[in-house]
């Protein structure tokens, strides 16, 4: 069932996940799935030799973790992959157990720590000379009352911990146009218990985020590939939908930056924003997991997790090669939903919207190859419709 090799267990199997497993799978390398939510799509690949259906790591991580110890006694020695931030938050915390049974493919919890609360991140960023927005941590309403009167708005309410937020309220952040937007915004989070930070809004359209994936080891890049973010779900704040491959050489050396000022090691996916006043990148975030959009880097030539497994189960060094430009990730059902949703107020012209469809592209979950997660998707979207009109329960 494995062919000799270690399996990689790939922990969640949403999108970023199903990219982790297609990547390894369509490798060779045989993976195992512990997957905590029924509506994701990657569990049924045709790549996947055994699936585990886990409790969330958030909720219940002492019954996560034994889960994972045993699927361990299965397929010991296999290499661990976090998939999205609550299973990588999750085995971060307890990688001094983790490793016992597995080869861990994550950062340590004091890096993980910093790279999932943003306060950090942004402190640093600020700390060492990156550019990014200006960034405070209310203490409380008081503080946010005096810090409104020198903030320009509009600008954002945003988690420490977006994950968190956008289990709950699902988006990323709130853009506030006045005080009495910021404090409900900051109310509503914060009655949650969730800790928000307010920061400078960098404005510029959807095109204008970038992304700088690496392999860092040893504090030095090994392999870098670039990208350009063309259109978001929902628009402005959302996730990516549709990303282009570009050589991008102004965020090489701040995304080098940010990463050894980390101590940062493996893989990670660094955004930046393109600041439409000045025109510098401005820092976002860095994700310390394979990033939605994994499959348009493999595509390109630039197979991270295959690189990852490779480094860290056989030794094999990394090397950078080059890759493809113009080649665009889609993810198609976002997209298709999103472009009919918004087509009035994002103005793309018609062949704006086609344009990925017409060029060397590779999709999110259609896979003439591996066909059963788009089937099951579009049947878990079908449903989630007849739900939301009350056909169904």
């Amino acid at each position: 069932m494995t062919n000799g090799l270690k399996p990689a267990v790939v922990l969640s199997s949403h999108t970023m996940g199903l990219g982790v497993i297609r990547a390894l799978g369509s490798s060779g390398i045989p993976v195992v799935v512990c997957y905590y939510e029924k509506k994701d799509m990657g569990y049924v690949s045709k790549y996947v030799v055994d699936k585990i259906l886990t409790p969330h790591p958030e909720e219940d991580e002492k019954a996560y973790l034994k889960l994972l110890v045993q699927c361990a006694e299965r397929y010991p020695g296999s290499i661990l992959i976090p998939a999205d931030d609550p299973t990588l938050f999750s085995v971060a915390r307890n990688k001094d157990i983790l490793s016992k049974y597995f080869v861990p493919a994550f950062a340590d919890e004091s890096i993980i720590r910093r790279v999932i609360d943003k306060k950090f991140t942004y402190a640093l960023a600020e700390e060492i000379g990156v550019p990014c927005p200006r960034t405070i941590v209310p203490a409380s309403l008081d503080h946010l009352e005096e810090y409104s009167r020198t903030v320009e708005f509009p600008c954002l309410v945003k988690p420490c911990q977006s994950h968190k937020y956008f289990e709950l309220f699902r988006k990323k952040m709130e853009l506030v146009q006045n005080f009495d937007q910021m404090a409900e915004a900051y109310r509503k989070a914060t009655d949650a218990g969730i800790e928000v930070m307010v920061q400078e809004f960098i404005p510029g359209d959807d095109s204008q985020g970038v992304n700088y994936n690496s392999y860092f080891w040893d504090g030095e890049p090994l392999v870098e590939f670039t990208a350009e973010k063309i259109r978001l779900s929902p628009p402005a704040f959302g996730v990516p939908r549709v990303v282009i491959s570009k050589k991008l050489p102004e965020i090489i050396e701040p995304g080098r930056k940010i990463l050894k000022a980390l101590g940062y090691h493996g893989y990670s996916c660094t955004e930046f924003k393109r600041d439409a006043r000045d025109g510098i990148y401005k820092f976002m975030e860095v994700n310390g997991r394979h990033n939605r959009s994994a499959l348009l880097a493999v595509s390109c030539g630039v197979n991270f997790p295959l690189i990852e497994y490779r480094h860290l189960m056989e030794g094999h060094i990394p090397m950078q090669t080059a890759y493809d430009e113009g080649v665009y990730w889609i993810d198609e059902f976002r997209d298709i939903i999103d472009s009919a949703k918004y087509c009035r107020t994002e103005k793309y012209s018609l062949a704006q919207y086609l344009r990925p469809y017409y060029n060397r592209r590779i999709f999110a979950v259609a896979d003439i190859h591996d066909l059963r997660p788009a089937i099951k998707r579009t049947g878990d979207i079908v449903k989630m419709g007849f739900q939301k009109i009350g056909f169904i329960k």
